[in-house]
């Protein structure tokens, strides 16, 4: 019995056999081609088998999938038609001689490295998408077949390296009850369409391939990462019974949908979703969310390979305003730099990113872009019930700049006889400790703030969140942390502004009777910890909450806060048991 701990990308419990997936080893060979006019129609061709065979898994995913997770592969074909990876790859085979085959693997190399040099790991991840489209070229080149998963007969947990893509897209849920694999995070293809598929997983295990064989039983955890292989007959027992456990509590969950979002003795608090995109609108509907806390709009600028026109922001912008009807709609102005790169905006590299030029100071300091969001956000603001949130405000001279834009943009609008809501709220995100000091300043010029817990402990305990040399400072029950965000919450709320939460601490269970004994308005937080949430929000009721607080003040270390909540979160657990 060996036990492995990976990182969690599917929730879930499973127990299984192993099917080790093996693909053919892909040897490309570096040939001089005498020929280069026949070569280059050879690359040719098996572009346009590989476009034809992306359609066919493009349509698979539309009918298994949904629109929003085929359209990767809609960005699969779009590479494949890149003129500038085309031509690098032509113009190798007619200047070099090279064959198409090593040609494309040094251009896709190219590729491939620009994006895993990237420090965010949703770009990274974008790697594995141009390692599968030439992986597939490749292979149509010398003739080696593709895997389909959907042949799969047996109930089997799937162990690879990784999952490309095309891979994941043909699935069957029904036959493939785990997925375990060497490479991934929770940003990856295979991790995003594991929760679209309700498929347990955990990846990042480094040598899962090497610690079993096809045949193996494995029984493991999605939600901590735990995985065991070869388990003992009662290690295997006690893992069906929290299987068993969590599928009543799965059931259990679902009956939450169209229920309210309020503690046992009636305070409101509202669960909302983060999102980056249009597809990730049906699982906010599946989720049952009450609006979106946090659209990062960052992502729209992250997969274009020039900068977004005003109309395709406000399409964007529209779709989720549209979509979302009267719930509101909290949409942050581009916040890119740091962990989160643009090639095409030439910002100049810095040795500390996070502390440089990046989100409202690049915007302020290139207003062409900003105002063009802004027209494409207040354009939308007509088709639903839109926020407009400031990231990285610092200081009151940033809010009042940014808002300056806002209403000049809005005149312009308006003198064009173009619609525009009547009245857009405006807020910030209060992720560095200068505006959680300010927070009534702030609150006073705005109309909401929105705690970004990823940035304000970083900044707060000075800890690159990135660094793995110092994770373990990262810490989220900082005394000082939840000082700072008990100071935003009471501060906002004594000049009128409504306080929400957009980082990681707003999907915590642990923190969540901590916050709302704090008084924090709205929980934003990945779609699918809604429904959990909104169990553990009903189970509390505001005195208890609030003497969680009381509790947590009498403590100096992180360790006792920790303590506190784990305790009131168990007993409250235990309570709610039959």
């Amino acid at each position: 019995m060996t036990t492995l701990s990976g990182k969690s990308a599917s929730s879930g419990i499973v127990v299984g056999r192993v099917l080790v997936l093996q693909t053919a080893p892909l040897v490309i060979k570096r040939d001089t081609v005498k020929d280069t006019a026949v070569e280059i129609r050879r690359f040719q061709n098996a572009l346009a088998s590989a476009k034809q065979a992306i359609r066919l898994v493009r349509e698979h995913a539309l009918r298994t999938l949904g629109e929003d997770k085929a359209a990767i592969f809609e960005a699969h074909i779009m590479l494949l038609e890149d003129p500038e990876l085309i031509e690098e790859v032509e113009a190798s085979i007619r200047n070099d001689k090279l064959n198409a085959s090593a040609a494309l693997q040094d251009v896709s190399r190219k590729f491939i490295g620009i994006f895993e040099a990237m420090d965010n790991e949703y770009m990274r991840e974008r790697a594995a998408d141009v390692r599968d489209v030439s992986d597939r070229v490749l292979r149509t080149l010398a003739g080696i077949a593709i895997p389909d998963l959907s042949t799969i007969q047996d109930e089997v947990v799937i162990v690879a390296h990784d999952l490309s893509p095309s891979e994941t897209a043909t699935m069957n849920p029904k036959k493939i009850v785990g997925i375990l694999t060497n490479a991934g995070g929770k940003t990856s293809h295979t991790a995003i369409v594991a929760r679209t598929l309700e498929i347990p997983a955990v990846l990042g295990l480094k040598r899962i391939t090497n610690d079993c064989v096809t045949g193996d039983w494995v029984a493991f955890d999605g939600e901590t990462g735990q995985v065991i292989v070869s388990p003992d007959d009662a290690t295997r027992k006690q893992f069906l019974d929290r299987r068993a456990k969590y599928l009543r509590d799965k059931v259990e969950l679902q009956a939450l949908i169209g229920k309210p979002n309020e503690t046992a003795d009636g305070r409101v608090a509202q669960l909302v979703g983060n999102i980056g995109s249009p597809q990730d609108l049906g699982v906010l509907k599946k989720y049952d969310a009450t609006g979106v806390g946090l659209y990062r709009t960052e992502f729209l600028f992250m997969e274009h390979s020039k900068m977004p026109t005003e109309e395709e922001q406000f399409v964007a912008y529209k779709t989720v305003l549209e979509a979302l009807g009267p719930k509101p709609c909290t949409i942050r102005t581009l916040d890119i730099g740091g962990d989160k790169p643009v090639p095409y905006m030439n910002i100049p590299k810095e040795d500390n990113p996070f502390l440089g030029y990046r989100a409202i100071r690049y915007c302020l300091d290139h207003p062409e872009i900003f105002r063009t969001q802004l027209r494409a956000l207040l354009r939308a603001s007509a088709f639903g019930s839109l926020r407009i949130m400031f990231p990285m405000i610092s200081s009151l001279e940033e809010l009042l700049a940014a808002k300056e834009h806002v209403a000049a943009v809005r005149a312009e609008l308006e003198a064009a006889k173009i619609t525009v809501a009547p009245h857009v709220p405006v807020g910030v995100m209060i992720e560095i400790p200068s505006a959680a000091l300010i927070s009534d300043i702030l609150a006073q010029n705005c109309e909401f703030l929105s705690i970004g817990t990823n940035d304000l402990i970083q900044y707060t305990v000075a800890v690159d969140r990135l660094n793995e040399s110092v994770q373990s400072l990262y810490d989220p029950y900082h005394p000082g942390v939840l000082r700072l965000i008990q100071m935003v919450i009471e501060k906002g709320h004594e000049h009128g502004a409504k306080v929400s939460m957009c980082g990681e601490m707003g999907g915590s269970a642990l923190h969540l009777p901590l916050l709302l004994g704090m008084g924090l308005d709205e929980f934003s937080m990945a779609p699918t910890s809604i429904l959990r949430a909104r169990s553990q929000l009903r189970s509390w009721t505001m005195p208890e909450a609030r003497e969680i607080v009381k509790q947590v003040a009498k403590c100096s270390r992180s360790a006792e806060i920790e303590a506190v909540l784990i305790e009131a979160c168990d007993r409250k657990k235990t309570e709610r048991s039959p």
